[in-house]
């Protein structure tokens, strides 16, 4: 899967998680010289997104993985931006 359409995917999902899907966007950058897709959502709905015990964010990190592949192969991983 191409990095636009895992951001999309990470983006779609999120916004069925939030009060403001409206504010839901990705980005593709790099973090350590590794991809990641940076995920922007609300100040207020972030903490929808991480989930209680951090299960949204593991969720959705496990998915990106399995659209991707694991970071170690060149696969993508994610960071919740506010």
């Amino acid at each position: 899967m191409s990095e636009a359409r895992a951001a999309e995917m990470v983006a779609r999902i999120a916004r069925a998680m939030v009060e403001h899907p409206e504010e839901v966007s990705t980005r593709v950058g790099e973090d350590r010289g590794e991809p990641v897709v940076d995920l922007l959502v609300a100040e207020g709905d972030r903490g929808q997104v991480i989930g209680r015990g951090g299960r949204g964010a593991h969720a959705l990190r496990t998915l990106l993985r399995a659209a991707t592949g694991p970071r170690s192969k060149g696969g993508l991983g994610l960071r919740i931006v506010d």
